[in-house]
């Protein structure tokens, strides 16, 4: 990740020009692939998942990613996170970033829960005698009783959305990224994970939250971006921006059954 040394002190995401490129590749194998070239038929496709998409975050500002399936929604906090780089444009953040961006993401599936706490805290930059002191707090939060002691590989698609989340919010971070960490787990927890979004957002920290319930974005943020084909459809006003995807405008009482979000 860059720095944003050249742009205002309250900046925390400048995204600029940024293009990520994937390949389809219609034959699967070597022979498939030389028949192919031999004939003089096209062995592969590419498509921007991220088209050209620029925008600029202030600090303490929560946005809401919206977008409908195949938008580039988690390809786009995939750049911003820094685990994949645009193949043209540029991701600059100014802070440590934290989130979780995809289920049991980072997780080594021999390992423990209790191994893995330390592993991914690690990862989030945390020192080991950091991570001691906020052990309690993170297997307090994600509730998963004696299976903590359990290889990850054991765990269901909840357990591990569990303790990614409960990892990912005890981190002290400037920027935070929520994508699909909410899409598994009981109401309950997903009432708990707001709730600790909504202490991020207070604190003034960024938050940079994927949902497709219009009813939770209104909770959470003060600005849309929404996604369509790969580029940025639209940038502004929350209900705006919701109108724009034509959602439903009275599902304020909706926000559980549809926190989370998709590729």
């Amino acid at each position: 990740m860059g720095s944003t040394d050249a742009y205002s002190p309250d900046t925390s995401i400048v995204v600029e020009n940024v293009t990520k490129t994937f390949s389809l590749r219609y034959h699967r194998t070597f022979k498939q692939v030389t028949v192919a070239k031999f004939r003089g038929q096209r062995t592969k496709d590419e498509f921007n998942a991220v088209d050209d998409v620029s925008f600029t975050v202030k600090q303490g500002e929560s946005i809401g990613l919206m977008g409908l399936n195949g938008s580039g929604k988690s390809t786009l906090l995939t750049l911003i996170n820094g685990t994949m780089k645009p193949d043209s444009g540029q991701v600059l953040t100014r802070g440590r970033i934290a989130g979780l961006i995809a289920t049991g993401a980072g997780f080594h599936p021999q390992l423990s829960g209790r191994d893995n706490i330390y592993l991914n805290a690690a990862v989030f930059g945390l020192t080991e005698e950091e991570t001691k002191d906020r052990f309690d707090d993170i297997a307090g939060f994600a509730d998963i009783g004696r299976h903590l002691d359990s290889p990850v590989g054991n765990y269901s698609s909840g357990m591990s959305s569990r303790l990614g989340f409960a990892i990912a919010i005890n981190v002290d971070c400037d920027i935070f990224l929520a994508d699909e960490l909410l899409a598994v787990g009981d109401k309950p927890f997903k009432r708990k994970c707001m709730s600790k979004m909504e202490e991020v957002r207070d604190s003034g920290r960024t938050l940079f939250y994927v949902s497709h319930a219009a009813g939770s974005v209104r909770r959470m943020c003060d600005r849309v971006l929404v996604l369509e084909n790969g580029r940025l459809g639209f940038d502004g006003d929350v209900d705006e921006g919701i109108k724009y995807l034509h959602y439903d405008s009275d599902d304020e009482n909706n926000d559980d059954d549809e926190l989370g979000a998709d590729v």
